[in-house]
Formats: C-alpha cells, sequence, structure tokens
C-alpha cells in the first residue's frame, strides 16, 4: 500500500529524521536560520517575543472550532487574539505571529486578518496574515501582511532544492535536475541554480569538450546551495496567493502575486516590492527559476527550466528544457531545448522553437518551424542564431544550420541545412528556380526603420531594476562587426572567382574581388555559390547584388567605428585622437563572444574559462563578479574595436595594402562621411516607414487619409521617426563639437 497509519502523537514533527539530523539540533534549527534571514533587522528581539499560548486563550481557541495536536508546541506573539482565529487545525510547532482585528487588502481583494477554516503543520506565520479555507499548509515559514486564500495543498518535503541541480544528502545521482538546451539528444546539459543567467548557460552549454571547465561548474552548483535536508518553504513578505491548487517545494519572494495556479513545484519565485513577479491562472511550473518582474498568465506550462528578469509567458505557451533571458516574452507557442539569450519575442500560437541557441534581440513570425522532429532520421539537433534572427511567416528550417546576426528568412520551405555567415541578409526562396538566393545588407539598404528601431525597442523595454548583466542592444557592435568583417572577405573572394583561375591564391582573389567590388563603373556581379558552402544540397546559392552589399557593409563598419570612439571620447573627455591611438598601439583582435547578451573581447572569456578550470574563482559569486569586471572594461575595448575596425578601412582602401597610423586627416574625413551616413539612416528610417503611408494597397481598407492618420497617425508624428531625428542632430553636433576639438589640437 502507498498508505500507512501513524500515531497522531508525532504529527507534524521528525521533518528530519536520522542520519540526516546534526548531533545536537533539534529539527527545526534549519528553519530558525531561514527565521532570521526573514527578519534580518531584528531576529533576536523577535525570537525572544515569542509566548506558549495560555490555558485561557486555549480553551477561547477551542470554543472557536480550532483544534490542535500539540498545544503545548503552539507559539503566539501579541497582541494575540484568539478570536481572529476560527475553525482550523495545527500541528507541530506553530508559531503565529502578533495579529490584531483588522482587514487585509490587496487592490479590490479584502479578507479579515486571521485563520479561518485551514490546516496548518508545523509553520511560522508572520504578523498580521490573512489565512482562510487553506486545506493543509506545511513546513511553510510565512512573512508579514501575506495573503493565503482557498489553497487545496501546500508543503514542502524535508529534500526540498527550490528548482536548483543540486543533491541533498542521501540522494542518488539520478534525482538531479538537468537542463538540456540546444540538442533534444542531450550532450549539452546544464544544471539550474538560484542566480543563473544566459552567460553562465553559455559558457556551460558551448564549450563541452572542455572537461576540467564542465567539472568545474557541476561543483561549484553543488556547493553553491546548502545540501542539508530540512530548509521549509517561504512566503516573502506582503505576498498574495489565493485560489491555487498545488505549491510544493516553492520558494516565493516578496509581494508577489499568485492567483488560480494548477501546480508549483520545485520552484524559486523571485519577487520583491520593486520587480513583483506575478503567476495566474492555469499556469503549471515544475522544476524551474523564476526572475523577478516576471508575469506568468494563462494556462502556461514550464518544466524544467530558467526565466531571466522582466519576462512574460502568456496564452498557452509551454517552455521545457530551456532557458530564456532577461526582458524576453514568449506567448501561446511551443519552445523547447533551447538558450535563448535576452530581449527574445515570440508571440504566435504556431511556431515552434525547437534544439536552439539564439544570441537575442530575436523575433519569432506566426507559422516559423524551427525544428519539430519531422525533417530528419533523429531528434532535432541544432540551430545557432546570431543576434537580431527573425524566421519569417511560415518559414520552416532543417536543422542543423547557423546564422549570422540579423538574418530575415523569407516565408518558405527550406528542405535543407543551411550555413549563413553574412550578416543582415535576407534569405529567400526563388518561386521559379526552387533556388535560395541571399541579399547580404538587406536591412542597412531596405529596411532601416526596423533595423534601427530593434536597438531603439530593446533599450526601451529593459525594464529591469536588477542589471545583473549588461545587454548589447546596438545592432552594430563587436560580435556584428566581426561577422561583417568576414562576409565582407568572404564577398571578396567570391568575386575574385570569377576573374582569376581557381589555382589562384586566396590573398590573391580578395585583391581582385575587393577591386571589383570597389569598382562602380563596372558591370553587374553574378555570384552563384556551390560546394555545399552556405546550404548542403547540390543546388546553387545565388547572392544578389553583391556590390551593393559590400558597400553597404563598408558604411556600416565605418558609422560604428566613428560613433563608438567620438561616444567614448566625449564620456571619457578625450580630444586628441592622435594620442589616443598613440597610447594603444597593441593590436587587438576582432574575435569577441556574447556572453548571453554581454559583449567580451574572446581572450577575456577564455582567460575567465581559464580561471574557473584553475579554481581561482571558486564560486558563481567570484564568477558573476568577472562579468562586472568586463562590463567596466566594455567601453574601452569597444572603443579600441572601433579603432581597429577604421584602422582595417584605412588598410583595406590603401592602394598598398599596408597598414598604419590613421592620419589626422583621415579621421577628419571618417567623422565627415559618418555625418553623411547617419543622415542616410535618418532618410531610410522616413523612407521605409513612408511605404505604410504611400503604398495605394495600404490605404485600401481607409475611408480617406484622415480616417488613416486617425487609426496609424501621421508619419510626422511617428515617435520613432522623431528619435531617429534627434538621433542624427545630436550625432551631427556631436561630430562637429570633435572635430573642432581635433583641428585644435593639431
Amino acid at each position: 500500500m502507498n498508505t500507512h497509519i501513524e500515531t497522531s502523537a508525532r504529527y507534524g514533527y521528525g521533518f528530519i529524521g536520522a542520519p540526516f539530523l546534526p548531533s545536537g539540533e533539534d529539527e527545526f534549527y534549519l528553519r530558525n536560520r531561514q527565521i532570521e534571514q526573514l527578519y534580518p533587522e531584528s531576529p533576536r528581539r523577535r525570537a525572544e517575543t515569542y509566548r506558549l499560548v495560555s490555558q485561557a486563550e486555549i480553551r477561547a481557541l477551542e470554543a472557536q472550532g480550532n483544534r490542535c495536536a500539540h498545544w503545548e508546541d503552539f507559539w503566539v506573539r501579541d497582541p494575540f487574539d484568539p478570536r481572529l482565529i476560527r475553525d482550523s487545525f495545527f500541528a507541530g510547532r506553530v508559531r503565529l505571529g502578533a495579529m490584531e482585528e483588522g482587514l487585509l487588502r490587496f487592490h479590490d481583494y479584502v479578507l479579515p486578518i486571521g485563520v479561518v477554516n485551514s490546516r496548518i503543520i508545523s509553520c511560522d506565520i508572520g504578523d498580521n496574515p490573512a489565512i482562510h479555507d487553506c486545506r493543509y499548509i506545511s513546513h511553510y515559514i510565512v512573512g508579514d501582511g501575506v495573503i493565503l486564500s482557498s489553497i487545496h495543498e501546500m508543503d514542502t518535503t524535508n529534500h526540498a532544492k527550490f528548482g536548483e541541480g543540486i543533491l541533498k544528502e542521501g540522494e542518488s545521482e539520478d534525482v538531479r535536475i538537468w537542463i538540456e538546451p540546444l540538442n533534444e539528444s542531450g550532450g549539452r546539459g546544464i544544471l539550474p541554480f538560484h542566480d543563473l543567467i544566459p552567460a553562465d548557460a553559455y559558457l556551460w552549454t558551448v564549450y563541452r569538450e572542455d572537461r576540467e571547465l564542465m567539472d568545474a561548474f557541476l561543483r561549484i552548483t553543488q556547493t553553491s546551495a546548502d545540501s542539508r535536508r530540512g530548509y521549509y518553504g517561504t512566503v516573502g513578505h506582503g505576498t498574495v496567493i489565493k485560489h491555487c491548487l498545488t505549491i510544493k517545494d516553492v520558494r516565493i519572494g516578496a509581494g508577489a502575486y499568485i492567483k488560480g495556479a494548477n501546480k508549483l513545484k520545485n520552484l524559486s519565485i523571485k519577487s520583491d516590492f520593486q520587480e513583483p513577479t506575478q503567476i495566474g491562472e492555469g499556469v503549471e511550473l515544475v522544476n524551474g527559476i523564476v526572475g523577478y518582474g516576471c508575469r506568468i498568465f494563462y494556462g502556461c506550462k514550464a518544466v524544467r527550466f530558467v526565466l531571466g528578469n522582466n519576462c512574460n509567458l502568456k496564452y498557452g505557451a509551454r517552455l521545457i528544457h530551456s532557458i530564456l533571458g532577461d526582458n524576453s516574452t514568449v506567448s501561446c507557442c511551443e519552445v523547447l531545448n533551447n538558450l535563448v539569450f535576452p530581449a527574445h519575442e515570440q508571440h504566435h500560437n504556431n511556431s515552434f522553437l525547437i534544439a536552439t541557441m539564439i544570441l537575442g534581440q530575436s523575433n519569432m513570425a506566426a507559422g516559423a518551424t524551427v525544428g519539430s522532429n519531422h525533417n530528419s532520421r533523429g531528434n532535432d539537433g541544432e540551430i545557432i542564431a546570431g543576434r537580431g534572427f527573425w524566421p519569417g511567416l511560415s518559414s520552416t528550417l532543417k536543422h542543423n544550420c547557423r546564422f549570422a546576426s540579423y538574418v530575415l528568412i523569407a516565408k518558405g520551405n527550406y528542405p535543407a541545412e543551411l550555413n549563413i555567415p553574412l550578416p543582415f541578409s535576407l534569405l529567400t526562396n526563388n518561386a521559379e528556380t526552387t533556388r535560395r538566393e541571399l541579399m547580404p545588407a538587406y536591412w542597412w539598404r531596405y529596411n532601416m526603420y526596423a533595423l534601427e528601431r530593434n536597438s531603439w525597442k530593446t533599450r526601451n523595454r529593459d525594464k529591469r531594476i536588477r542589471k545583473v548583466q549588461h545587454i548589447e542592444s546596438d545592432y552594430l557592435a563587436p560580435d556584428t562587426v566581426r561577422e561583417i568583417v568576414d562576409a565582407s572577405a568572404l564577398l571578396e573572394e567570391w568575386t575574385g572567382k570569377t576573374l582569376l583561375p581557381p589555382s589562384a591564391a586566396a590573398s590573391a582573389l580578395r585583391k581582385a574581388g575587393r577591386s571589383m567590388l570597389a569598382d562602380e563603373t563596372a558591370g553587374p556581379i553574378t555570384l552563384m555559390i556551390g560546394n555545399r558552402c552556405l546550404e548542403r544540397s547540390n543546388q546553387e546559392v545565388k547572392i544578389i547584388k553583391p556590390r551593393e552589399g559590400y558597400r553597404a557593409y563598408r558604411e556600416m563598419l565605418l558609422y560604428y567605428g566613428v560613433k563608438t570612439l567620438l561616444e567614448f571620447f566625449e564620456a571619457q573627455g578625450i580630444r586628441d585622437f592622435a594620442a589616443f591611438q598613440d597610447a594603444h598601439p597593441e593590436p587587438v583582435s576582432f574575435n569577441w563572444v556574447n556572453l548571453g547578451g554581454q559583449l567580451a573581447p574572446e581572450a577575456k572569456a577564455d582567460a575567465l574559462r581559464d580561471a574557473v578550470r584553475q579554481g581561482k574563482l571558486k564560486d558563481w559569486t567570484a564568477i558573476h563578479g568577472e562579468y562586472r569586471r568586463l562590463r567596466e572594461e566594455y567601453p574601452l575595448d569597444k572603443a579600441l574595436n572601433a579603432l581597429k575596425t577604421l584602422s582595417f578601412l584605412a588598410e583595406t582602401e590603401s592602394p598598398a595594402g599596408t597598414a598604419g597610423k590613421i592620419s589626422p586627416e583621415r579621421w577628419d574625413q571618417f567623422i565627415r562621411s559618418a555625418v553623411e551616413i547617419r543622415r542616410y539612416i535618418e532618410a531610410q528610417v522616413y523612407k521605409t516607414k513612408l511605404k505604410d503611408y504611400a503604398d495605394p494597397f495600404r490605404a485600401i481598407t481607409y475611408r480617406n487619409a484622415a480616417e488613416r492618420d486617425a487609426v496609424l497617425g501621421s508619419i510626422e508624428d511617428n515617435p520613432f521617426v522623431k528619435t531617429a531625428r534627434k538621433e542624427t542632430a545630436d550625432f551631427i553636433a556631436l561630430a562637429e563639437k570633435m572635430r573642432i576639438s581635433f583641428q585644435k589640437m593639431c
């Protein structure tokens, strides 16, 4: 039988049994320490103010329909009014905080202070609670001013791990909770822990060949939380929980609002009064960590997961074996076996994201199917996509694939694996030839409004109070610069192969291709890329408008280099470009790593891994401290990357192709060119948005222009069009200010 009979004398006791109870301690020793953590300002005073309930109070309580298995272990704090406790049962050691007659209000939900029609087993209850119609509450520590109403079951086991991937004393390895991102077949498993962020998940997921690092992460995670048995579940001050079915082994922060949840099991729910977390009707969450300020509503299901801060799960979303970065929203759809960096948007019931690593600022359109278990002989493999990944309406991809940043995939079925190294490109299916076509720098040339708005939107939607990790939001940054440099080299080499014999050296191919791509007077260039370079098929992929894309890439590099340096110089009070250049003569690398939304030079990320492997960083707190240090160094690192970018442009534009310093004259020319590019950006923002007004088919549902403008607003009043104009004015003002300063120095 699964059930057995026990004597009522021990009801509520024996939470920690032999051999897990240390010598000289009682079963409440960890509970008492948790109380001290809940009331750090006055734990001793609070402990001293508890008293046993008196005989007169026992009679009054029993007259109110209350029963207790152990009145001799029923503790209260004054002021205590027995009339506020009715029709309830208590067992084990119960401590009730002060209770005075009154009402506890949360918005329009108001309940009398007290305990009514509830069963409470070995709990600490804070001051002035409203606990009504709770059928079973066992081994919880509840803060002050908490509302618990209509809860079927709320209990904690002595081996509760609260969503963390640790083992408690006496447990075997097979009960450890792993999350398996990026690959449905496993092989990249990581352990969730209370403070996990995407940077941790990235290092743990990607560098699998580094066995020492993997062992270190496992060891660090196991020791990051206490493995002793006997911790109670907690409910922070001011939290409201109502109309829920099962809450088991859950740690809940302050100020949370939980209503109508079906099942919450083995979780840490972070919340406080600055960033309260809300969980709504029909939600089922098992084995996970929920970040601060999250909102989870309307039938969502999540199993083996980590949610970053300020995330939304809505409308039946399914999140399984996945880590979701800060400021992300997932609605309606299925997300399985993924590591998703911050600022991800996915809103549609008929979209699937399976077995991927998405590097942030991404958007999944309706009908997009990224992994479905129907396109290979085995489980879905892996898809890795850079920032700004955007698979369009009803697009389907086959594992394995890799995409550079800001690749837009047009609607269509893509039957073969893809490797798309050209950032900011448009990938399409040619309906007539059934051939894939790739347009480099599409966003820069034809959809500037969306490109610029993506960065603005990422910053604007960042409502985090706790910004544990810096998130790079600019679409032009060291990671995308690396991709642009590599993509430019590919375009040069591919073009060179149309001019020189196949046996020509790579340097000769690139030089010839560079000249051809830079020659505006030459005829059009046709590039057909085969040999399974871009697609795992025998079909060639056509590169559309390679010369225009190449030119756009160089504009992007120039604008990034100048803008980054000007902003750094302004922030640091630097007015001498030559002195800055002389102060940093050592070459720097274009190789950077996206650590969960935070960018860092690859060499520094490697050094961080070395420090973990060697035991110099002994816990996650120390590792996170290194992320903060990298964040502090980021402005200079980024400025040096910008300087290298301009040096690269100057070198490749030189007839001799020689490296050297940027002269004051060349720097001034770069600034003037960047101003013109900024004007181009503003004009393109306006032009691409104007399509919503100028296209006659966009107007056919409106009776007249006035109705259209009443619905859409006029283009002149568009907030982002105004933002683009202001940013242009600010950039030109900064550029002119710096030019004058540099000219004076010269």
